[in-house]
């Protein structure tokens, strides 16, 4: 069977291009298995935790009993009553007992575990316990307790008795036998499980959770182990692609979030050859590939973003913190006691960068801006004009930016000309987006450079077709800033390889002369425009 890339479930290398894992199962095991930890690893929806936990038991088999299950393999109705769940906990770890020892290894291992099982009139936590400490005593190596979605199971009782066991047993297990280290993986960190506790029972969390050591290796991957997933697959398929532009391109628009990084290589594998836009196999990885690519899963109901969508709903602060971000420009400083924030950074959708918050990868600001512009698009008055403009801006295929600029200027003063200088710096560039959107949608991207978007300047990406159009967004403040503006825009151009640019200024100045002009610098052209 070829290989390929797996965006369905676990990944495994023998049949899947995935990136190597095994520096990462090295640090774990040093930095926390070998010294008996009990940690989370917590990341967001399809960060590779499973893969990451099956791949660490294999690696870890040689010098440990690994005992691996999924919290999802026990029923919801077992979860509601004490008897029912330590019998389902117990068969499905003696199934993954089977599944992952040796046979010379298990022997007689479990037989406390069998026999509890056996004993139907005193399936007890307290109990359970007991046996899996007799378990542990039997075992001829140390035991490895790994539980995946251990989050899908936090609103019952019985599974906070099981945590409040599960420390005791563990913080006197110089006394105790138990599992020398425990896993847990899911999307909550085990400090903050306490968000799905329902209010009745939010007087339990606080000690089950103080035991944890904090995990913090790095989960994303880098371009560098993006280029080695690719290069693999280059030597398989000799499609002609720079393994390492094209890694690079992937990780711009990724930031390394492994599902999105998975999904962008399987459709330039398996789907976009097929479109018409692709006639041959070494124009697919290409940015112009990429690009494609990335438009396609925005457009997509993929679970990720279903997921991301369902928390702006549940948490109104992670929406209104995010619209600020992403429309005002507003820099917040991350602070791990601000709910908001430390929700956030949690579900993966921000990260830290020098002390303040950004969206954690393009393809999140793409998807968020879109969902954001979706819920006023059908009532902008703008985005009805460039509906209706939609086709006069593509001229042989190619966008015709210029004249993009020009209609916006006309349409924009027809409508908000009489409009006060706090909108207009409020919502001037979200109303260019919004003018925008209609005009490439379903045929090209834009995005926001998070490095330069503040209050008073934001840089648009807009990729169409393989051109690349790079607009400065920036409400006016003199002459001597307009000329800083400039500078940068050129810096910018340089660095994208680009010998044409955009601005287009927000002016309150009465005496302001609106409209479009082209001048030259240092051998480039930068089209103005101002409202």
């Amino acid at each position: 069977m070829e290989k390929y890339f797996n965006t369905e479930g676990i990944c495994n290398p023998r049949y899947h291009y995935m990136v190597p894992l095994d520096d990462r199962l090295s640090k774990i095991r040093q930095r926390y298995v070998e010294r008996g930890s009990y940690f989370v690893i917590n990341r967001g929806r399809q960060y590779g935790k499973t893969t990451t936990l099956r791949a660490l038991a294999e690696y870890l088999r040689s010098d440990y009993i690994v005992l691996s299950i999924d919290f999802q393999e026990i029923g919801t109705a077992e979860f509601q009553d004490e008897a029912a769940f330590c019998k389902a906990f117990a068969e499905v770890l003696i199934k993954a007992s089977r599944n992952n020892i040796k046979a010379e290894d298990g022997e007689g291992i479990f037989e406390p575990l069998i026999r509890f099982l056996k004993e139907i009139d005193n399936f007890t936590m307290r109990k359970m316990f007991e046996e899996l400490s007799q378990v542990c005593e039997r075992a001829p190596m140390p035991i490895v307790m790994m539980i995946d979605e251990v989050d899908s199971a936090s609103n019952y009782q019985v599974f906070l008795d099981f945590l409040a066991l599960l420390r005791g047993y563990y913080l006197n297990r110089e006394n105790t036998s138990i599992f020398h280290s425990v896993i847990l993986a899911g999307v909550y960190d085990i400090k903050n499980l306490k968000l799905k506790i329902r209010s009745d029972r939010e007087h339990k969390y606080n000690s089950p959770w103080n035991i944890a050591a904090k995990y913090n290796l790095e989960m994303s991957f880098s371009a560098a182990e993006i280029s080695s997933m690719l290069q693999e697959y280059e030597s398989d398929h000799h499609t002609g692609m720079d393994v390492k532009k094209t890694a690079e391109l992937i990780y711009d628009y990724t930031s390394g979030y492994p599902y999105l990084v998975s999904a962008i290589c399987k459709l330039l594998d398996e789907e976009i050859p097929e479109s018409d836009d692709f006639e041959e196999v070494r124009s697919v990885w290409t940015a112009k590939g990429v690009t494609e690519a990335v438009s396609r899963i925005l457009d997509e109901r993929i679970p990720l973003f279903e997921s991301m969508m369902r928390q702006l709903a549940e948490y109104p602060d992670i929406k209104r913190m995010l619209y600020v971000v992403l429309f005002q420009g507003k820099r917040i400083a991350y602070n791990p006691d601000n709910f908001a924030l430390n929700l956030s950074a949690m579900f993966g959708y921000i990260v830290k960068k020098s002390g303040s918050i950004q969206v954690a990868n393009r393809m999140f600001e793409m998807r968020l801006y879109s969902y954001f512009l979706s819920e006023e698009e059908l009532t902008s008055a703008i985005s009805d004009e460039a509906q209706k403009d939609r086709n006069r801006f593509l001229e042989s295929g190619r966008l015709n930016m210029r004249l993009i600029l020009e209609r916006f200027v006309e349409h924009f003063a027809d409508i908000y000309g009489d409009d006060n200088e706090k909108f207009v710096e409020e919502q001037g560039r979200k109303l260019f987006l919004l003018y925008l959107k209609p005009i490439i949608n379903g045929t090209g991207n834009y995005y926001i450079e998070a490095q330069t978007r503040d209050a008073r300047r934001t840089d648009v990406i807009v990729d169409y077709l393989g051109e690349q159009f790079i607009i400065e967004l920036k409400i006016w403040h003199g002459n001597e800033y307009n000329e800083r503006g400039e500078k940068q825009l050129l810096d910018y151009l340089d660095y994208y390889r680009q010998d044409k640019g955009y601005m287009l200024s927000f002016n309150f100045n009465q005496k302001k002369l609106r409209g479009v002009r082209e001048i030259q610098i240092d051998g480039k052209t930068i089209v103005e425009a101002v409202v």
